[in-house]
């Protein structure tokens, strides 16, 4: 198992990009946080860098393969579901490094809240697989597995991160860390399938939906989730458009020209087993809240996209995590996505 983390790391990170027609690599940075809002507290910032490689499939054009180091390349076109897929399959593969954190809504004070969640910080690489297929007519599928490997507690240096970021801003200084969930590796599986339907693509103006189901297991989180996101633009994208920080959510950018600007509406509902940052420390004793089982997302937001650059703006509502809580809570994403 390390050599293949070794070679797809290798594979994202020493590969030499050339250009986008040649060498279609996506850079993706996430940003969110509650800030514009008006609160604090709850998920109040989370960050997220990833690469995602071109198709790697044995039919995929040389000129978007070129730059791979040939072992690397060979290892991947060798297993067994690439080597022996179908042309209309494509396959990449995204590394990760991600950080988020959560407070209570009081961070001026410094002892136990024990009515409210914990603080907690979470710091993990992912490495993803996304298979894409084309159905045929009006519908493409596409399956993402995911592997996150982490560590929650004070060695995620969220409490640094936060600490800093509010003394340069002028902010209130948030209080209460030394009662934050304890040190702990995390691990999550994740696996999660997208269906995009796409009627029509002939006109400058369109619509369509993705409908995605998936399921998380770990010490981290467990659960299962399905949700829909239905767009309407101008030279929209035949892709699959998840613009949020949310395990195998990550986007499948097609190769795009000139100008693209639409609008989105999603929703995400997860039945949820176990989440750490309100169940608490796995193998040791650490403050914790009683969880609600059922959680959706709701965002909205807008897509530009010129070329090779896309922006994308969120505004997310995540309902009530845990029965204390007073209400959903709000917070805004920024994303950067730029192909070369």
């Amino acid at each position: 198992m390390p050599h293949i983390f070794l070679l797809i790391f290798a594979l994202l990170l020493f590969a030499s990009p050339a250009t986008a027609s040649e060498n279609p690599w996506t850079h993706t940075l996430y940003f969110e946080n509650d800030m514009f809002t008006g609160s604090d507290s709850d998920y109040t910032n989370g960050i997220k860098y990833s690469i995602i490689s071109p198709d790697l499939s044995p039919d995929a054009p040389r000129r978007k393969t070129a730059q791979i180091p040939r072992k690397v390349l060979d290892f991947f076109h060798k297993i067994p579901f690439i080597k022996n897929a179908a042309p209309e399959t494509s396959h990449k593969v995204e590394l990760a490094l991600a950080q988020k954190m959560y407070t209570p809504r009081d961070i001026s004070r410094s002892d136990l809240i024990r009515n409210d969640r914990p603080y907690a910080g979470y710091t993990y690489l992912a490495t993803s697989f996304h298979r894409m297929s084309d159905l045929g007519g009006y519908l493409s599928q596409m399956d993402t597995a995911e592997v996150q490997l982490g560590i929650v507690g004070p060695a995620s240096l969220a409490e640094d991160a936060q600490k800093l970021v509010h003394r340069v801003r002028g902010l209130q200084r948030p209080n209460g860390w030394d009662n934050q969930l304890k040190n702990e590796p995390g691990l999550a599986l994740i696996f999660e399938r997208k269906w995009l339907f796409h009627p029509r693509y002939d006109d400058a103006w369109c619509a369509d939906a993705i409908l995605h189901s998936g399921a998380a297991l770990g010490n981290v989180m467990t659960y299962a989730n399905a949700g829909v996101e239905i767009r309407t633009g101008w030279n929209l994208p035949r892709s699959f458009s998840v613009s949020v920080i949310r395990p195998a959510g990550s986007v499948w950018n097609a190769e795009l020209s000139g100008f693209t600007v639409y609008l989105f509406g999603a929703i995400d509902g997860r039945a949820v087993a176990r989440d750490i940052f309100l169940d608490g420390n796995t193998f040791r004793s650490s403050h914790r809240v009683a969880k609600e089982y059922f959680v959706a997302d709701l965002s909205i937001g807008l897509t530009l996209s010129y070329n090779r650059l896309t922006v994308s703006l969120i505004r997310n509502t995540r309902t009530r995590e845990f029965r204390e809580q007073p209400g959903s809570h709000n917070f805004d994403s920024v994303v950067l996505s730029y192909a070369f």
